[in-house]
């Protein structure tokens, strides 16, 4: 097994997530899943994801949400391939209507369990946001694919997704995914991509 997958997670939430570790039992034996959790500010976010993918130790990077914002913007140097679960790229919209403190989903291997939203964070995504495609390469358009929840009433950003990238699916699900459909959906999607 050398195939390694980098799980970024959405942005109330951490490595060891309801989907990541669905995901590392779906692929056992087929591919390891390293799933850090992402630091609540997004410099440092995308500096960390930067470097895992810059380091060449990844077949495929998945994020999820806000961890798609991510991804998208990451592996436009690395040229690895990606799948944008729900893809949150106006992370101001989840953002501005939520200011205060909040727990995180789950536990996080960095000892943190509570983050506070505020004007300050809200800015740095603003800025990030108006150049998130900056580094975008015509040649990532059919490498990086997207899947949509039919019934995400979060995020909206297909329209978005589909001016730079070619390949999408669909689920019969939210905006976060189900367990089941981690298993029937994204993992077989995984597996295609890695071995094709």
């Amino acid at each position: 097994m050398n195939n390694k997958i980098l799980f970024l997670h959405g942005f109330t939430s951490g490595g060891n997530c309801t989907i990541a570790l669905e995901l590392k039992a779906a692929l056992s034996g087929e591919a390891e899943v390293v799933s850090p959790d992402l630091p609540l500010h997004p410099v440092e976010a995308l500096r960390l994801v930067e470097g895992l993918c810059a380091s060449g130790d990844f077949s495929l990077v998945i994020g999820s949400s806000c961890g798609a914002f991510f991804a998208q913007q990451a592996v436009q140097q690395s040229e690895t391939m990606a799948i944008l679960v729900n893809p949150f790229f106006m992370m101001t919209e989840f953002l501005t209507p939520r200011v205060g403190e909040h727990r995180y989903k789950c536990e996080r291997e960095d000892g943190q369990q509570t983050f506070v939203i505020d004007q300050e964070l809200i800015d740095e995504y603003r800025q990030m946001e108006q150049h998130q495609f900056d580094g975008y390469r015509p040649l990532m358009r059919d490498r990086v694919c997207g899947l949509f929840g039919l019934q995400d009433h979060l995020a909206h950003f297909r329209e978005l997704f589909l001016k730079y990238y070619s390949n999408y699916s669909t689920f019969d699900g939210g905006h976060t995914i189900e367990p089941e459909n981690v298993r029937r959906v994204l993992a077989p999607m995984v597996l295609k991509m890695i071995n094709d």
